[in-house]
């Protein structure tokens, strides 16, 4: 019984935390700038009551101690630092959470293998498999989030350029174009938007245009955002058509896309010879022969009787 209740305690803790992590977002850097600039909260509002974000920094200061076990160097910070702005991760908390991971799922590991596992032999082999998966796992999972935050910025890039050409070509700015683009997608197209609106808020505290877009395409690192950097970086310094501009990209970016779709669709006739190698053939084969080869032994079987 007290080995189950240690197991189910783990489990919880493990549960728990990736529920936090995965559906807690921290506040964005755009959202704490926007604060600054348009305070939405008087002085004598009421306190806050109990919300997620509460927990999650109870569970940050739980899970703080256990993140100086991790040994780490400043140029591995600075690298995790920007990997976790690429994850769509920029509060510090977030840093801490992941270090604690790191710390913890190789315990927890440990721990279901002590109370779980009787060990006749290989026991050094087996702590050592579990203690480098539960360090490596935090880094399979931030590694995934970010490729897949990352193809939803590449998927919905279009759209954003669609929207600011016909902004632009009511009449507003290229900046008020962002403004009412970023409003108009913000639930469709929320990381994006979001990009956008950090964007726009470096802009109106005075960082360049073309400095802030070079950081865009640095926190994002996707190569179509680099590409429509340097267009609009171009465009501005020599004084061409933005809306030219922006439909060529749109285009030329659909058309890719396009193109990485009939690629994949190619791809599939090849990739399906090993299912039906393996799985369909041998049923059919069964299916098909199997009577007939029942026939035959029976024939055989009176055959040699006789």
């Amino acid at each position: 019984m007290l080995i189950l209740l240690i197991v189910f305690a783990g489990v919880y803790i493990v549960l728990f935390s990736t529920g936090v992590a995965l559906f807690y977002r921290a506040p964005s850097g755009a959202d704490r700038l926007a604060e600054a600039i348009h305070p939405s909260h008087s002085k004598d509002a009421p306190p806050p009551r109990f919300t997620l974000a509460a927990g999650a920094a109870s569970l940050t200061a739980a899970i703080r101690p256990f993140q100086r076990f991790v040994p780490r160097t400043s140029a591995e910070i600075s690298v995790l630092q920007k990997r976790m702005i690429r994850a769509g991760f920029r509060d510090e908390s977030a840093m801490n959470m992941f270090y604690g991971a790191k710390a913890l799922i190789p315990l927890f590991f440990c721990i279901v293998l002590t109370f779980l596992v009787e060990f006749d032999y290989g026991a050094f082999f087996l702590y050592a498999m579990a203690l480098g998966l539960g360090y490596l796992i935090p880094d399979f999972w931030l590694d995934s989030r970010i490729k897949r935050r990352q193809e939803q910025i590449r998927m919905g890039l279009p759209d954003v350029l669609d929207l600011l050409v016909v902004c632009i070509e009511a009449g507003l700015s290229i900046d008020l174009a962002i403004v009412r683009t970023t409003a108009e997608l913000s639930i469709l197209q929320p990381e994006i938007c979001d990009e956008l609106k950090l964007l726009t808020l470096e802009q109106r505290a005075g960082r360049g245009r073309a400095e802030a877009w070079r950081g865009f395409a640095d926190r994002t690192n996707v190569e179509t955002i680099r590409s429509l950097a340097s267009v609009l970086i171009q465009a501005d310094q020599f004084g061409t058509s933005v809306t030219r501009a922006l439909r060529a990209h749109s285009d030329t970016l659909r058309t890719h896309r396009r193109q990485q779709l009939e690629e994949k669709a190619s791809k599939t006739t090849v990739k399906l010879v090993f299912p039906l190698v393996l799985f369909i053939f041998p049923s059919m084969f069964l299916v098909l022969m199997g009577p007939s080869l029942i026939t035959l032994l029976d024939s055989f079987t009176q055959y040699l009787s006789y």
